[in-house]
């Protein structure tokens, strides 16, 4: 039985854009740009990613500056820096992992890779409705 292939970036790379792939990922170099897949992305321990990922999965070893959104499982490890949001179904983060910025975890927090949320629980609630006009009394009943 074949199993599928990983690729991986090596610590010597350097991209500036946008990076999509199909599969699993393995970076261990420089990305400056957004990270774009239905795959799982390990970040390595050399690796710098300045932008955004939206994938399956993310385990973090490294270091990124940017908003992680997964539809499974987010992993920070001990030697992960992470400046920026997640939302993911799942979430883990080991002692020693630096994690500066706010967490959306559970059902429907991660939106599908490349598309757009349709909405959700993370917009603030609209203010007004069903109360009195400010100034006016409440009517008795």
């Amino acid at each position: 039985m074949m199993s599928a292939n990983k690729n991986i970036l090596s610590s010597d790379v350097e991209i500036e854009g946008n990076l999509k792939f199909t599969n699993d990922l393995i970076i261990d170099g420089s990305i400056k740009g957004n990270v774009i897949s239905e795959g799982d992305l390990t970040v390595g321990e050399n690796a710098r990613i300045n932008g955004e990922i939206k994938t399956r999965s993310v385990t973090v070893f490294g270091k990124i500056e940017g908003n992680i959104t997964v539809t499974d499982r987010c992993e920070l490890k001990q030697s992960a820096e992470l400046l920026g949001d997640i939302k993911a179904g799942k979430l883990a983060i080991e002692e020693g992992a630096i994690f500066m910025g706010s967490s959306t975890v559970g059902g429907g927090a991660g939106a599908r890779p490349g598309g757009s949320s349709g909405g959700g629980a993370s917009k603030p609630a609209a203010f007004g409705g069903g109360g009195p006009t400010p100034g006016e009394a409440p009517k008795p009943s």
